[in-house]
C-alpha cells in the first residue's frame, strides 16, 4: 500500500492548511486512516484518526483540526484551523489494513511550518 501525502507548507499562526493523503495499492479494504506528527526532538503522536464512522483526536487538538475521509474511502483529508507554532511538525499519514493480519502503511510525512 502507497501513501501520498499533499498540503505541506508555511503558515502564520492562526492560519490554516489542509493535508491530503491517497492510499493506493492495497488488496484489502483500509479500515482506519489516521494522521501523526513528529516534532523536532519530540516523539510521534496521534493527531487525528478515522474508522467507518468515528473519529479521534489527540489532546487539545478537537476543535482546531478536523479529520475527514473522501466517499472513495481511500483518502484522508486534515483540515488545521487556528495553527499555532507549536502545530509545526512533519505529519504522516497512516493506513491500517486488516487482510490476513493487521498492517500499518506510513506516508513519507509533510512538513506544515507555523511562523509566529
Amino acid at each position: 500500500v502507497q501513501l501520498q501525502a499533499s498540503g505541506r507548507g508555511l503558515v502564520q499562526a492562526g492560519g490554516s492548511l489542509r493535508l491530503s493523503c491517497v492510499a493506493s495499492g492495497s488488496r484489502y479494504g483500509i479500515n482506519a486512516m489516521n494522521w501523526y506528527r513528529q516534532a523536532p526532538g519530540k516523539q510521534r503522536e496521534l493527531v487525528a484518526g478515522i474508522a467507518g464512522g468515528s473519529t479521534n483526536y489527540g489532546d487539545s487538538l478537537q476543535g482546531r483540526f478536523t479529520i475527514s475521509r473522501g466517499n472513495a474511502g481511500n483518502t484522508v483529508y486534515l483540515q488545521m484551523n487556528n495553527l499555532q507554532v507549536e502545530d509545526t511538525a512533519v505529519y504522516y499519514c497512516n493506513a491500517v489494513v486488516i487482510g490476513r493480519g493487521v498492517s500499518n502503511y506510513w506516508g513519507q510525512g509533510t512538513l506544515v511550518t507555523v511562523s509566529s
